[in-house]
This record gives C-alpha cells, sequence and structure tokens, in this order.
C-alpha cells in the first residue's frame, strides 16, 4: 500500500517537474488587449 502511494507522489512530481519545464521551454504569449483611450469629461466639474 505505501509503495502505490509513493510511486502516485513521484509521477505526481514528475508531471509537475515536466509541466515547469515546459512553460520554461515554450511560454504563453500574453494575451492581446483593446487600448481604452480615456477621455476627459470637464462637463460636470463645478467651477
Amino acid at each position: 500500500m505505501i509503495r502505490i502511494f509513493f510511486f502516485v507522489v513521484l509521477a505526481g512530481l514528475v508531471a509537475l517537474a515536466g509541466g515547469v519545464l515546459m512553460l520554461g521551454v515554450f511560454p504563453p504569449s500574453p494575451h492581446p488587449r483593446a487600448v481604452e483611450k480615456i477621455v476627459p469629461n470637464d462637463k460636470f466639474i463645478a467651477h
């Protein structure tokens, strides 16, 4: 029973290390975002 537990933990660690290595070799590209233009609105400012 303990051997199965150690095998599952070892397989998880190997999968985690493989995922980290894959992200290091092929980093994800950033998502493009639309540029939001901020227009000053002076209409509602009390003078």
